[in-house]
C-alpha cells in the first residue's frame, strides 16, 4: 500500500524578487539598497507617532496646543538647566530655520516657561519655575502612559542605543545629502 505524503502547511520561502517591501513611494526604491526605502517608510510613520505622542503627553501634562517644536524647545531650554542660546538651540535639534525656534520661545515666555535675558547682542534662555514644573509633569506622564510598554531588559536597552546611534548617523547622510542636492 502506497502512503501518501502530506504538503507542508507552512508557506514556502519567498524568493528577493518577491518579496513587496513596504514602502510609502515604491518609485523611489533604489536597486543598490531597497532597504532604506522600508526605513524611510518607518521614520515617516515612527516621526508622526512620536509627534502625536508627544502633544498628547504635553496635553496630559496640563498645557493643550503646544506644537512639537514648542514642546521640544521647552525640554531642551530645561535641559540640565544650564542657559541657551538661540543658535544653540537650533543645533541641538537640527532645526535649519531660526525663525521658527524664535516664534516657540517667545510663545513659551509668553506662556510664562521661558524667560530670556538679553547679554550683549545674545539672549539666554533658562526654563522658569513654571517651565520645569511642566517639564516635570510631562515626565511623569510619560513614565505613566509609555514606559510600560518597555521592559528595561539590558538586550532591549542595547537595541535601542544601537538604533539611537544608527538615526544619528542617518540624519548626517541626510544633511550631506540635501546640502548636494541644494547645489543641483
Amino acid at each position: 500500500m502506497a502512503t501518501k505524503s502530506k504538503k507542508s502547511l507552512a508557506p514556502a520561502p519567498l524568493a528577493e524578487a518577491d518579496v513587496r517591501r513596504i514602502v510609502s513611494s515604491e518609485h523611489l526604491v533604489s536597486d543598490k539598497c531597497p532597504e532604506l526605502s522600508e526605513l524611510e517608510f518607518g521614520l515617516i510613520i515612527a516621526s508622526h507617532a512620536f509627534g502625536r505622542w508627544m502633544t498628547r503627553c504635553m496635553a496630559g501634562a496640563g498645557v493643550k496646543d503646544m506644537t512639537e517644536t514648542e514642546i521640544l524647545v521647552v525640554h531642551h531650554v530645561n535641559h540640565r538647566g544650564r542657559e541657551k542660546k538661540l543658535a544653540d538651540i537650533c543645533f541641538v535639534l537640527n532645526i535649519e530655520d531660526a525663525h521658527v525656534v524664535s516664534y516657540a520661545l517667545k510663545k513659551l515666555a509668553n506662556l510664562g516657561l521661558v524667560s530670556g535675558e538679553r547679554r550683549g547682542k545674545e539672549v539666554f534662555w533658562s526654563t522658569t519655575e513654571a517651565g520645569q514644573a511642566l517639564c516635570e509633569r510631562y515626565r511623569q506622564v510619560r513614565e505613566a502612559c509609555l514606559m510600560p510598554g518597555f521592559s528595561g531588559a539590558e538586550e532591549e536597552n542595547l537595541r535601542l542605543g544601537e538604533l539611537a546611534r544608527l538615526l544619528r548617523t542617518l540624519s548626517g547622510r541626510y544633511d550631506q545629502g540635501a546640502r548636494a542636492a541644494s547645489s543641483i
